[in-house]
Order: structure tokens, then C-alpha cells, then sequence
């Protein structure tokens, strides 16, 4: 680390000139340190940071099946079965910051019935062990399936009796967290935006609200995540070439190629550009930061973890220019790939995450930074439908009447997974594919019952012939307002349920989690709670 320029001194407190020359000088020093310290000295602390999951909200890719219809085929065929408050300048402590050049990681890792005593309970048991004797395994199968029967007429016939005013709602209040990261990743792009303006790194967009918290169907305020995903564009004299890593698998995966340009003829970029391409590599040492190959890059791709560490530095920086660092505390949240920080003061606390992405022919699917399947390389983007979905939920809350209940129904089925594990996604593509068909006037909060009840017919179906079509990819459907590469309008849908089709193990582990999807919905449904 050098010395810190003595220009960098904090500056008065009155005036907006003097607010963006300390910008301009705290994002230029923080350039200049990011071009002597490589970023891979980073790279262990980072390196051990665990990715979170969405608490619960796992199961769902192969539970809810077998529900109706379905549920009597699977019985017969049963291998077919988620504060330090700044007490002093912020200006100050920025710079504290810098001059250590590091990022302060905090890392938070937190990591049956007994038998009756009676006699007629014993003769109970003793008469059960000779049924099991002379029926064998068959009988077991044949009572869980009478289980699984009872439990499910039971959570049917009360949907269909039940009024909907009886139905316990989960009582969740998203409003203030979602506009609260709104108002704050507005403002940290704008301040990073500006100090990389004249800088050879990504520009970032403004951030796009993506995922539950924000489309009004997350189970738990206190749990939940808000996440955005930050567009990325190249920096001058740059192109991005977006390469299709893998095909055929259920997500498609990329690498983002990062080409030069000559940049010899084009006077707008300003005098002291040097072209990448034709300028001696002697000159352009002395004279011009080096290109985003050499910093943010492996090999000729764009590499998402240097990517997630270097965008981290500039939020830290960025925060502590912004009032509320003077009154929120700030604490890093473990993740490889993404930025992920959470908020807090006092009893209150929120949990943001920056995901990266670039977008797809203009359109509103991106290649982002999300998590990927282990052991998947550091240059491996994920193509991503996420904006797109989050514009249809949007569209039909537009059109839908007042008090639709779509967000409450996957709401209230998202909160019957806690507990259970897989990701509650393939239960958002089943409510998507019935916004799309069922009329909008049948989605009443009075149609609460009847709606729930097509969801729960939707999954079991899927579930029994192991297929389930994305929703956005290939749907001729899909809004046309909605903007999507060529390629995938016309595109064959993949199947969510690939995995299903292939790994018998996995459709067999459906049962006991219907069982448990089914338990949660019983509870709340029937008794409440």
C-alpha cells in the first residue's frame, strides 16, 4: 500500500462542489489501489465465505406432487413417486477504509412417539406386529397410502368448505424493506456510477427488483432477502460476447467474453484514450490504467468472483458517503458471487443482494452472477429469466382485480414449506403457467379456496409424468410487451423436472416431503397455525 495523497483530506461539510471533488478523489485513490494490490490477495478471505440458502424454501421441486388425481397413480407405482452506528465522520472513516485496502467481511455462520403404557395399547401393538407378519411390506405401503389419503381429503374438502375469511393469513409487511433497498441501491449505483465514469471497469445500471420480497410473496418479513440484479455494461473500448457455455440442461449457463475495441478514431472517449489495440504496451503502462482483462478477468472471461469482491469495495466506500451509514449498521453476508450486506438498527434489520448481469439482445433476460451447481467455474454466468417474471407478475397485478389473490396462494403455500427444504420456484411456475389460462376475474381473494385448489391439482400431474415447462422460455403466450431474445420465444421450454426423470432417487424422495408439504398446509389451512 502507498501513501495516501494528501489531497485526501476530508472536505467541508458546506457546499455540493466540495462533496464531488472528495467523490472524484475517493473513487480515483480507490482505482489507483485496486490497479497496485491485485484483487487475489482477497481471494482466501473471500474464498470461505458459505453461500446462504433462502432459509426453507427448498422442497418444493419434488413434494406437492402426488396431491388428487396423481396421488392414487404414484401409490401404485412408488418408484415414481429454502450496530456499530458511525460515531464519527463518515468521510473519515471511508478513508480508514481505503488505506487498509480491504473490505471488512463479517461472516455469521449459524449453524419420535414414545409408546403407550396401557394394556389395550400393548394388544394394539402385539395384534399390529402379526398383521405386519402376514401381510409383509405391501400392507406398510397400503397404510402410508391410506395416510397420505386421509391427510389429503382432509386439506381438499376443507379448501372447498372452508369460507375464506377463516383461513389464517401469514401476516408479513414487505413495504418498508422493499422501499428501503429501492431508495439505497439507487443511490449507491448513482455515487459508483460516477466514480467510474472515466475508469477502463463495468459501469452498473440501476438496480431491477427481482425475486419475492419484491414481488409480494415472500413468508416471513424478518427472513426475507431483496433482491436486485445490477445491469452491467463495458467499460470504453470494451465489448462483451456472450458465449453459450453449456445446452441442453434445464438453466443454460454462459461466459462472458470480453473483447477490445479500437478506440484510434473515436474522439468522443477524449484525448488521453490510448487505444488498446495500437498503442505501444510501453506507453499505455505509463500513461493509461490497465485494461478490464488484466483486473476483473480470467483469461479472456469475465470473472464472476473477482467481480463480486471488486463491486463490494465501491458499495463500502459508496455507503459510508451516504447519510443513513450515520445511523444503520452495516454487515457483510457471506457470498462468492454476489454482493450481499444486511442493515440494522435496533429491532430492525434488512438483508439486500446484488446480483450481476448482463443483458440478452436488449431483451429482459440477462446472464447474472446467481449461484451455480458446485464446483462450477468462476466464469460461469447463469442465464437468467428473473427481470422477465418479475415484469409478468407485474403486468398481471396491473390487470388483475383489487384484491387478487395469486401472491397470497404462493404466499401462503411458501410458508407451509418452511422447514422442509428445496426451492419454492416450481410452485412460482406453477401459478404462473394458471395466471396465464385461468381468467383473472377467478382470482378473487373470495376464489382464495378454489385457487389454492388448482395449484395443488397443476403440481401432481407435473410431478407423475416428471415434467414441468418453464414458463418464460418457449411460451407463445408470454406477453409480447415483454422483451426476449428470438431464440427463446421459439425455443423448446425445458423441463424443471428434468432432474426428476433422471435421478429415480430423487422423484422417490417425493413422498415423505409430500408428506411434509402436506402436514404444513394441514396446520395452517385446518387448525391455523
Amino acid at each position: 500500500m502507498g501513501n495516501v495523497p494528501m489531497g485526501r483530506m476530508r472536505p467541508h461539510e458546506s457546499g455540493m462542489q466540495q462533496q464531488t471533488q472528495f467523490l472524484d478523489q475517493e473513487m480515483a485513490w480507490l482505482l489507483q489501489e485496486l490497479e497496485q494490490d491485485s484483487l487475489e490477495q482477497s481471494h482466501g478471505a473471500w474464498g470461505t465465505l458459505l453461500s446462504w440458502q433462502f432459509w426453507a424454501l427448498l422442497a418444493i421441486l419434488i413434494i406437492l406432487p402426488m396431491l388428487c388425481f396423481g396421488l392414487r397413480k404414484m401409490r401404485g407405482h412408488p418408484d415414481t413417486s429454502g450496530q456499530k452506528e458511525s460515531s464519527s465522520s463518515n468521510h473519515m472513516v471511508a478513508q480508514e477504509e481505503l488505506e487498509g485496502n480491504q473490505t471488512n467481511v463479517q461472516e455469521e455462520n449459524n449453524d419420535g412417539f414414545e409408546a403407550g403404557s396401557g394394556v389395550e395399547a400393548k394388544k394394539e401393538e402385539n395384534n399390529d406386529e402379526k398383521r405386519e407378519e402376514v401381510n409383509g411390506a405391501g400392507h406398510d405401503e397400503d397404510t402410508a397410502g391410506t395416510n397420505e389419503g386421509d391427510d389429503d381429503q382432509n386439506v381438499h374438502s376443507h379448501l372447498e368448505s372452508c369460507p375464506e375469511k377463516l383461513i389464517q393469513w401469514p401476516v408479513v409487511n414487505l413495504e418498508k424493506g422493499c422501499l428501503m433497498i429501492s431508495h439505497l441501491m439507487d443511490k449507491l449505483t448513482h455515487i459508483i456510477g460516477l466514480g467510474l465514469s472515466d475508469s477502463f471497469y463495468p459501469v452498473p445500471g440501476y438496480a431491477i427488483r427481482v425475486g419475492s420480497a419484491f414481488e409480494g410473496w415472500s413468508p416471513h418479513a424478518e427472513d426475507a432477502v431483496y433482491s436486485v440484479l445490477v445491469p452491467l455494461s463495458p467499460p470504453p473500448g470494451h465489448t462483451f460476447q456472450l458465449e453459450l457455455d453449456t445446452a441442453g440442461m434445464p438453466q443454460r449457463t454462459f461466459r462472458v467474453h470480453v473483447e477490445l475495441l479500437c478506440t484510434c478514431s473515436r474522439e468522443h472517449l477524449g484525448q488521453d484514450v490510448l487505444c488498446f489495440l495500437h498503442q505501444p504496451e510501453e506507453e499505455l503502462r505509463r500513461k493509461q490504467e490497465p485494461s478490464l482483462l488484466h483486473t476483473l478477468c480470467m483469461g479472456c472471461y469475465l470473472d464472476v468472483e473477482k467481480m463480486a469482491r471488486w463491486f463490494c469495495r465501491f458499495v463500502r466506500v459508496a455507503w459510508l458517503l451516504l447519510p443513513q451509514s450515520r445511523h444503520w449498521g452495516f454487515k457483510w453476508q457471506p457470498s462468492r458471487r454476489c454482493c450481499k450486506f444486511q442493515l440494522s438498527k435496533e429491532q430492525q434489520s434488512f438483508t439486500a443482494e446484488v446480483i450481476f448481469g448482463m443483458w440478452r439482445e436488449d431483451s429482459e433476460i440477462f446472464v447474472g452472477s446467481q449461484g451455480t451447481a458446485a464446483g462450477a467455474a468462476s466464469t460461469t454466468w447463469l442465464e437468467t429469466c428473473a427481470v422477465a417474471e418479475a415484469k409478468f407478475l407485474g403486468h398481471i397485478s396491473r390487470q388483475a382485480p383489487q384484491d387478487s389473490c395469486h401472491c397470497k396462494c404462493l404466499q401462503l403455500l411458501s410458508h407451509s414449506l418452511l422447514g422442509v427444504g428445496f426451492s419454492s420456484y416450481p410452485l412460482k411456475t406453477v401459478l404462473t403457467h394458471l395466471l396465464s389460462t385461468v381468467p383473472l376475474t377467478r382470482w378473487r381473494r373470495t376464489d382464495f379456496p378454489q385457487c389454492l385448489l388448482e395449484i395443488l391439482e397443476f403440481l401432481p400431474c407435473s410431478l407423475q409424468t416428471k415434467l414441468l415447462s418453464r414458463f418464460v422460455i418457449g411460451n407463445q403466450s408470454f406477453p409480447l410487451d415483454i422483451s426476449l431474445p428470438s431464440d427463446l420465444r421459439l425455443a423448446q421450454p425445458p423441463n424443471l423436472f428434468e432432474h426428476l426423470a433422471s435421478h429415480q432417487d430423487a422423484h422417490l424422495k417425493a413422498v415423505p416431503e409430500y408428506n411434509a408439504l402436506l402436514h404444513g398446509l394441514k396446520q395452517l389451512v385446518i387448525h391455523g397455525h
